[in-house]
């Protein structure tokens, strides 16, 4: 799984990456997880359905799939 951060213009940034099976990498990856969202960023998982890009929002990593292969974080939007 790897945890990684829209950046506009210049890409994704990768956070974290690991396996959430192995404990290291999980702790790992759950705090970068909570770090992401302390800093007021939104999480998404990436889904593939009937070949449209769609993702699923998440607010912990509990929700996160053990499958995912990422989670993508980003701002809110903001405007008025």
């Amino acid at each position: 799984m790897k945890l990684v951060r829209m950046r506009p213009g210049r890409g994704d940034v990768l956070l974290a990456e690991g396996d959430p099976d192995v404990a290291e990498d999980e702790e790992r990856l759950i705090e970068a997880f909570r770090r992401q969202l302390d800093l007021g960023m939104w999480a998404a998982v990436p889904t593939a359905q009937h070949g449209r890009r769609e993702a699923v929002m998440v607010r912990d990593f509990a929700e996160v799939p053990r499958d995912a292969e990422r989670v993508v974080f980003y701002p809110p939007a903001s405007g008025g």
